[in-house]
């Protein structure tokens, strides 16, 4: 189940050096299962990032206003766009309430 998103710019550290400002479209959702929230994207092309990383997958950072996570890309597709998949806290914004989901959502809060 999709609970949240996140559609913007991102930095995309990739292996602790290499730097790439890039476009995210990323979404997540908690899995009952493991009790793990598991996030993941795609994320632009970018030439660089292609020439760096090839079709090998590699351990990155990635960070939005929203927040920063640690995650791993793999597999582009065929237009170098890279996916991207982490664990536990996302580099967005997740709602922890009723109120807040809402709240994102535009919905009214709920009265007491």
């Amino acid at each position: 189940m999709e609970d949240d998103g996140y559609e913007g710019p991102a930095l995309l550290i990739v292996e602790d050096r290499n730097e790439f400002t890039i476009r995210a479209r990323l979404t997540g959702g908690f899995q009952p299962l493991d009790g793990r929230y598991r996030w993941y994207g795609r994320l632009e092309a970018h030439e660089e990032l292609t020439r760096l990383v090839g079709d090998r997958s590699a351990g990155v950072v990635l960070r939005t206003d929203e927040g920063s996570a640690t995650g791993r890309i793999t597999e582009p597709d065929l237009w170098n766009r890279y996916r991207i998949e982490g664990v536990s806290v996302p580099p967005f914004r997740v709602p922890f309430s009723l109120a807040e989901a809402e709240e994102a959502e535009g919905a009214d809060p709920p009265v007491s």
